[in-house]
């Protein structure tokens, strides 16, 4: 990789939480950080407190729509990206409700706008090569029904949740393979156990230990060649099985390529 005041990087999810303190991070240590979130105010907050070299760019990420617009501006006003960290996501909890899209509300937000947004932004990071994409997903992993993965029947906030982190662990193996040997790597992590967050109301670790393993898989020298991995904070792990299953991802790719053809 590049060093790192040389870098163009883009959080999603990054007006609060894990993502601001990454940003806020990236921006210290000299890098050119694009800043999303749903709220200009936030936004413009953000980049006041975070300063150096940085950027707003606002999309609700419920909406496929505004998901190909954010992928249009970031092309537009940068034409090289190092890094993309797909983090925007909605916790388990709270009824079952829908995308703008008619599509799971969990699913839609945590694993098809990062899997559009990186399909759009890809040409970018092979242009910009070496690059990274680093996909936040968690230890809570359930494996997809493909008869109903809407979970029309019998709806669990946390099952939605725990799918749609699965869903982007086998995004990312499938990314790792498609990628080899064009200097874009794709790994996921799960940062750190129940983070003081908007999202956790328990917070049993603190984090800056979400940030520190966050900040490892985009910038450590040591992981240029390492892709298609799961990592548990900063220690690699193993995720659930169905991320190894071809079929299934298989199956989930011609999904999602379904659910967000224009």
């Amino acid at each position: 990789m590049r060093p790192i005041e040389q870098q163009t990087i883009l959080i999603t999810g990054s007006t609060d939480g894990l993502g601001r303190a990454l940003a806020a991070r990236l921006a210290a240590e000299g890098a050119t950080v694009l800043v999303h979130g749903r709220d200009d105010e936030r936004g413009a907050a953000t980049l006041e407190e975070i300063g150096g070299r940085t950027s707003w760019y606002r999309a609700d990420l419920s909406s496929l729509a505004e998901v190909r617009a954010l992928a249009e501006a970031v092309r537009a006003g940068h034409p090289r990206l190092d890094v993309l960290v797909n983090n925007a996501g909605i916790g388990g909890a709270g009824p079952r409700e829908e995308s703008a899209d008619g599509h799971e509300l969990r699913f839609a937000v945590n694993y098809l706008s990062g899997f559009l947004l990186t399909r759009l932004l890809l040409p970018v990071l092979r242009a910009s090569a070496p690059a990274r994409i680093v996909n936040v997903s968690s230890l809570g992993q359930t494996a997809l029904d493909f008869d109903d993965v809407m979970i029309t029947r019998g709806y669990s906030p946390m099952r939605a949740y725990c799918q749609s982190k699965l869903a982007q662990i086998m995004f990312t193996v499938d990314l790792a393979a498609e990628l080899a040997g064009t200097g874009v790597t794709a790994n996921a992590l799960h940062p750190a156990t129940f983070m003081p967050t908007k999202m956790v109301p328990s917070p049993i670790s603190t984090l800056e230990e979400g940030v520190e393993a966050t900040h490892r898989l985009v910038t450590d020298p040591a992981l240029d060649d390492v892709s298609g991995r799961f990592f548990d904070g900063l220690r690699e792990a193993r995720a659930d099985p169905q991320s190894y299953d071809a079929r299934a991802r298989a199956s989930l790719r011609t999904l999602s390529e379904q659910l967000t053809a224009p």
